[in-house]
């Protein structure tokens, strides 16, 4: 393997933890195999009683293909470690659930994914697991939850789909000062401007379904940290409850990494470019976006990861009927619930990735029937801009 710790960001996500075999070859190759053979029964024996640093078992367990894509991920974060798995909600559960047991508490923002508000909300209290939700950018409310027996703190560092961020430092201060353990999804930051683990996160969680992938075409998730924490508490929940990522999905994302900071730093600019089209566009109650110097959270946005990110939401004047008749007179971005593509994507949260919550609970997440979450593809920025402005006419 070729030591690629003290080269630059793009460097590692073509050439980080390679594993080549006796034929050489240039592209990575796809071990798709779920298990291993011994030469003898006594290395059979040795191997399940030692496992060493590039030794496989069964593919539930690791194999060199997931291998190659869990140090590349690491390197990118800087993280000690990584376990990847079948999908970002596997990585979300395994970090979650790997960590607690009945009776312990846990601080989280109620600013969250569907997904993962029914994680916190719904299956960690079926296991006696006490969850107290508060405003994710309020470092008071944090302080105010926080108990000598808090467990964990998780939070999205910018949240899904309202773009509000969570001070990673703040929190992690709080946090530790008990002994918590911090876990960040940081799908909307991204790992191209991700800074968590110097920030303080112990653990970070992603769904390379997202940017890394970055083509819509295979699950994945990975869970980045310190060694100790990945070896020692996550990988024994994950690889005895199954929610490995399949050798092909990890060749894929190898690939997606190799791209992955010019598709993400170009999504960027065109996102940075839109919402300068639209702010104080007539059709809109609102304009959201990090990168903007109108958010509110513009300066902790410049700090913590230094960009506005590859997402703009915006709340039409109008409601759902105003969004439904604008996502539909849209000729380029595609309607679908997935983000961080090549391709632009528009997304209702109200009715699709949020319609699992109640009317109140999506008031107090500020989204409104009005609210569209649009994920910046790679097409022409001014090409995206005329769309939407032609869209915002007809809505």
């Amino acid at each position: 393997m070729v030591e690629t710790s003290k080269f630059g960001k793009r460097t590692k996500l073509v050439h980080g933890g390679t594993r080549r075999s006796q034929y050489n070859e240039v592209s990575e190759a796809i071990f798709l195999t779920q298990g291993f053979v011994y030469d003898t029964a006594a290395q059979a024996e040795k191997r399940f009683q030692d496992l060493g640093e590039d030794e496989f078992i069964y593919a539930r367990y690791g194999n060199p293909t997931v291998a190659m894509f869990e140090e590349r991920m690491a390197l990118l974060e800087g993280a000690e470690d990584g376990f990847a798995c079948a999908s970002g909600m596997a990585a979300v559960n395994g970090a979650v659930m790997s960590f607690l047991k009945s009776g312990d508490h846990v601080v989280s923002a109620r600013a969250l994914f569907g997904s993962c508000l029914y994680i916190l909300e719904d299956i960690l209290s079926r296991f006696g697991v006490d969850v107290t939700f508060v405003d994710g950018d309020d470092l008071d409310q944090w302080r105010a939850a926080i108990r000598p027996d808090t467990k964990m703190c998780f939070f999205e560092s910018m949240s899904n789909p309202t773009l509000e961020l969570v001070d990673i430092a703040g929190v992690a201060e709080i946090a530790h000062s008990v002994g918590a353990v911090v876990v960040v999804d940081n799908v909307f930051s991204t790992p191209v401007y991700s800074k968590a683990i110097e920030q303080g996160a112990d653990l970070v969680v992603y769904s390379t379904t997202k940017h890394v992938d970055g083509g819509g075409r295979c699950l994945g998730g990975i869970i980045l940290g310190t060694k100790d924490l990945i070896r020692g508490t996550v990988e024994p929940y994950l690889k005895h409850t199954g929610g490995a990522m399949s050798p092909f999905n990890a060749w894929v994302q190898l690939k997606g990494l190799e791209s992955l900071d010019l598709r993400v730093r170009a999504q960027t600019e065109s996102a940075g470019v839109i919402a300068e089209a639209l702010e104080g566009h007539d059709k809109l109650e609102k304009l959201i976006y990090p990168g903007a110097k109108s958010h509110p959270q513009y300066e902790l946005t410049q700090r913590q990861i230094g960009a506005g990110g590859t997402m703009v939401s915006f709340v039409l004047k109008g409601g759902k009927e105003a969004a439904f008749r604008f996502m539909d007179a849209l000729e380029i971005a595609i309607i679908s619930n997935n983000l961080g593509d090549a391709k632009s994507i528009v997304t209702h949260p109200a009715t699709t990735t949020h319609s699992r919550l109640s009317d109140e609970q999506r008031a107090s997440l500020g989204i409104s029937d009005g609210l569209i979450r649009f994920s910046v593809g790679l097409e022409d920025a001014q090409d995206l801009v005329a769309d939407l402005l032609n869209g915002l006419a007809q809505a």
